[in-house]
């Protein structure tokens, strides 16, 4: 198993099933991840480090526009994807092996969970895992301590409350807030 062949498995939505060879590659890339996850949040980084860090942990180059304030947390970090002009505020959690592709302008707030992965509903398949992507538009922000589960798309211009459990997709400059997450109201632009 290697990156490519894992990450093709888990983008075209195919079950990860328990002790298989995708499963054991996704343990020992959650190893990796938590290595680089501990130099990230473990002492004081300037803010280059912190982007070279950020780089090292989804395998591929950032924006220099992009802002991450640590701790930030991940189980994977390689099918993470970040536009231009990007702010990640600290103690977010990013489950990105069922993909997580950020456009850009994006505002994350405080402790955001954004969650690409389920389980098999079967008790007896439990253990085995199915991913589903969270794609963000352009200009979009998310409130402190929401939660994007798989499968949802956020459009240009959305705003999620503070608190939100976002299961569905938002449209184009919209609010939505609660649990489940519905609208609130559309943006003016």
């Amino acid at each position: 198993m290697n990156l490519e062949k894992f990450l093709q498995h888990l983008n075209s939505g195919k079950e990860v099933v328990a002790n298989s060879e995708e499963h054991k590659y996704m343990s020992y890339l959650a190893d990796e991840a938590m290595k680089l996850s501990h130099k990230l949040n473990h002492k004081y980084n300037p803010p280059k480090v912190v982007c070279e860090l950020f780089f090292k942990l989804i395998g591929k180059p950032v924006d220099y526009t992009f802002k991450l304030f640590p701790p930030f947390y991940t189980d994977c970090g390689k099918n993470i994807t970040v536009g231009k002009n990007v702010f990640i505020n600290s103690c977010c959690h990013f489950q990105d092996q069922g993909g997580i592709v950020i456009g850009d302008n994006v505002l994350i707030g405080h402790n955001v969970v954004i969650a690409t992965l389920n389980h098999n509903q079967n008790p007896e398949k439990r253990a085995s895992i199915l991913p589903k992507s969270v794609k963000i538009g352009n200009n979009v922000w998310i409130g402190s301590n929401a939660v994007i589960l798989g499968g949802v798309e956020i459009q240009d211009g959305a705003i999620i409350a503070a608190g939100a459990v976002v299961a569905k997709n938002v449209l184009k400059n919209t609010v939505v807030g609660g649990v489940p997450a519905k609208v609130i109201k559309e943006i003016e632009v």
